[in-house]
């Protein structure tokens, strides 16, 4: 399925809650309990997302020409804001990945609600997914 279409499903999602914001974090709350988790082996110090307030590990893999995320982390909304763009940004092509605008993001208007610390690791969090796909996309065309 393309970005846009499950940018779109994801703002519809919320949309379904209104101005309800406690039931909005309780939605990403459950979105974090199907994170795809990441393997142990790979919660490791380099796995780890530099300037989250919170410590999230993250691992990418290309697996035929697509690339899959996991991850993991030690705070229950953030680990729901990392399952929400990993939702949007794996199984897609380096390309697609890099080029994602993510306008969902504001769409349901998650950066108002959001401390500014989380906030800035959520930026850091889309930042290292795309330079993951930027460094796997060099690992496929050499």
């Amino acid at each position: 399925m393309e970005i846009e279409k499950i940018e779109q499903e994801i703002i519809d999602e919320f949309e379904l809650f209104g101005k309800d914001w406690e039931s909005k974090y309780e939605h990403l709350i459950e979105l974090g309990k199907s994170l795809p988790i990441i393997d142990p082996i790979y919660k490791t110090d380099d796995k780890l997302i530099r300037g989250c307030q919170s410590r999230v590990w993250l691992y990418s893999e290309i697996v035929n020409g697509k690339i899959n995320f996991s991850a993991d982390s030690d705070a229950i909304i953030t680990k729901g804001l990392v399952a929400l763009v990993i939702r949007v940004l794996a199984n897609h092509t380096p390309d697609e990945i890099i080029n994602a605008k993510l306008n969902f993001i504001n769409a349901i208007g998650l950066k108002e609600h959001l401390s500014p610390t989380r906030a800035n690791g959520l930026v850091n969090m889309i930042k290292q997914m795309k330079m993951d796909a930027l460094a796997l996309k060099s690992k496929i065309s050499s």
